[in-house]
């Protein structure tokens, strides 16, 4: 059919209108941008340390210095333009997320952070990391009480480190006052002890911030035997505590059950005031238990132990009230809820429980795992989970761990042993726990070899200690990782007598070394005084293989001044010397002054 002109003319128009659409040109159809070119951070932060200068997005060099106990950190990044990506030293790195951790070397670590914009141009962020070398690990701070008397023993046993945090604890110490900062010049209530607690400023200067005594002092209470600081929270034994109350905040005014012993919590609020949160006695408090012997806290978890408490039960959770097993010892575990309240959450004996074993004469926590030694169980197995029924081998010494599930339940997951278990050797002095490691001493062990897995059979250094390392597999089997001495073991020296372990950091003190070397790493070979101590610091690289990094010694070392409490947190390590002589009191005093005998001391290094 032939189209009239009017026709072929509407055609025409319709194709040049479909023509005119497809053209690229045409403003109503949208074109999509070029790529960005954008490849620039708006934020970057360090784990530890500060960038200098502080962070710009158009300055792409920073420098920071860290110790040397640092060994790792982890960067974050935040990327202006979403389209892009980052990399770390080449690997992926989310944006606004930590880096996996980033392993230092001593001396300059360039940290190379790539962004990536979406048109392919990149921008490089450099931040050289100085990790400074063992040489540059010092002596920080020379710590006193403010109320320095002689016999007090600060420092004794009771040292805990937490961040910028250290507490102390002064078990002999004789005033009569309660509560937070009261009266230090009384001295009416001989051995009631006191805590010492101490805070870094970002100048990295140390000064006194409250000094702490029981709500119920009294003489002989000893308060401040056992100390431990997490965050804001601070746990306290008085092992001499003499109420027969049972449970949280029960009598504190009843002197019925001597020794029966008793733990105190204490908060700090956002101003920098401690307060006391929590009284704590054992479920089944008796004369001569003395619980809060020792005591280990970790967030909202309490664990407390009562050496010589008598039950024969075993397990968790058995019947309190039998006392058929004297000085069999046990465990008590606290929680604390959302409003502050703290409950029992479990009895814990061991698995093969019996008398004279004190179980619970060292303990430790972290998260949901807690170790637990009794030093004078007799099994003469080795290794893990071996036969805990032989009891022909006096005062061996075992750990135990347990593990508690998401139902908030605990469980013993393994019975340990020394791979070289033999009478006497009292495995079980000091433990630590951290992650998936944990550390168990045998200060009596006899072996005469140094460093890392020396021969084990050789028994010519008695009671020259030892330290003994396990690993948690991702199977949820522990096995030993190392045997562990000092460089320079020698007979008596107990290496071991504390211990802490913080990540791949292990400490161990040996309170009876008796080298004349001050400072780090002095020489080992002197040995002409007794009772001086030293500290040992290990570091366990990424193949997991410790090494001797740090001999630690006092800047006023002295005959009897049993330097060798340890505590490690983060990077920063703490040793008590309770035999220290000096009448000094505060940070930094005159450390020549030998006047107050057994005063004592703690001793920062960082």
């Amino acid at each position: 059919m032939k189209l009239s002109f009017r026709a072929q003319l509407i055609g025409l128009l319709a194709l040049l209108i479909v023509g005119a659409c497809s053209n690229s040109q045409d403003p109503f159809v949208p074109v999509p941008p070029p790529p960005s070119g954008d490849a620039t951070l708006n934020a970057l932060t360090i784990s530890a340390g500060e960038l200098s200068p502080a962070f710009q997005a158009g300055t792409t060099a920073y420098t920071t210095t860290l110790g040397f106990l640092h060994q790792d950190v982890s960067v974050t990044a935040s990327i202006n333009d979403l389209g892009a990506t980052a990399t770390v030293n080449g690997s992926p790195l989310t944006s606004g997320q930590p880096s996996d951790p980033l392993s230092l070397a001593d001396g300059a670590n360039a940290i190379d952070i790539a962004v990536t914009a979406a048109d392919g141009s990149v921008n490089t962020y450099t931040i050289t990391v100085t990790r400074e070398s063992a040489n540059e690990f010092a002596q920080s701070a020379y710590i006193k009480a403010s109320n320095t008397d002689a016999s007090d023993s600060f420092g004794g046993n009771a040292v805990s480190l937490d961040g910028d945090t250290l507490v102390v604890g002064s078990r002999r110490e004789d005033s009569a006052s309660t509560g937070i900062n009261g009266d230090e010049a009384d001295n009416t209530a001989v051995d009631s002890g006191a805590v010492y607690v101490f805070t870094r400023d970002a100048a990295g200067t140390w000064s006194q911030q409250a000094y702490i005594k029981a709500s119920n002092a009294e003489a002989g209470d000893e308060f401040g035997w056992t100390v431990s600081v997490s965050g804001d929270t601070l746990a306290v034994g008085s092992f001499g505590e003499d109420s027969a109350g049972t449970g949280v905040g029960a009598d504190e005014a009843d002197n019925t059950a001597a020794n029966a012993g008793a733990a105190y919590v204490f908060t700090r609020d956002g101003a920098g005031m401690w307060s006391q949160q929590a009284y704590i006695k054992a479920s089944n408090a008796e004369a001569g238990d003395q619980f809060a012997q020792r005591l280990a806290l970790s967030g909202d978890t309490l664990a407390v132990s009562a050496r010589r408490e008598d039950s024969a039960s075993v397990g968790v959770n058995g019947d309190e009230s039998d006392n058929s097993a004297v000085d069999s010892g046990a465990v008590y575990v606290f929680t604390r809820d959302g409003a502050g309240v703290w409950t029992q959450q479990a009895y814990l004996k061991a698995s093969n429980t019996d008398a004279g074993d004190e179980f619970g004469g060292a303990i430790a926590v972290h998260n949901d795992l807690l170790v637990v030694s009794a030093k004078n169980e007799d099994g003469a197995g080795t290794g893990i989970n071996a036969d805990d029924s032989d009891n022909t081998a006096l005062n061996a010494g075992a750990a135990y761990v347990f593990a508690r599930d998401g139902a908030g339940t605990w469980s013993q997951a393994a019975y340990v042993k020394a791979s070289n278990t033999e009478n006497g050797d009292e495995f079980g002095r000091a433990v630590g726990v951290h992650g998936d490691l944990l550390v168990v001493s045998s200060m009596n062990e006899d072996g005469a070899g140094t460093g890392i897995n020396a021969d084990e059979s050789d028994n010519t250094a008695a009671s020259a200690g030892a330290a003994y390392v396990f690993a948690l597999d991702g199977a949820g089997t522990w096995s030993q990782e190392a045997y562990v001495k000092a460089s320079n073991t020698d007979a008596g020296d107990q290496f071991g007598n504390t211990v802490s372990l913080y990540g791949d950091i292990l400490v161990v003190g040996a309170w009876l070394e008796r080298s004349l070397a001050t400072g780090i790493n002095g020489d080992q070979s002197n040995t002409a005084m007794d009772k001086v101590g030293a500290a040992y610091v290990f570091i366990r690289d990424d193949a997991g293989t410790w090494a001797q990094q740090l001999y630690v010694k006092s800047s006023n070392m002295d005959e009897g001044d049993v330097f060798g409490s340890v505590s490690v947190g983060g990077t920063t390590i703490a040793v008590g010397a309770n035999g220290e002589d000096s009448a000094a009191t505060g940070v930094d005093g005159d450390q020549s002054d030998n006047s107050s005998s057994v005063s004592g001391a703690v001793y920062v290094f960082d």
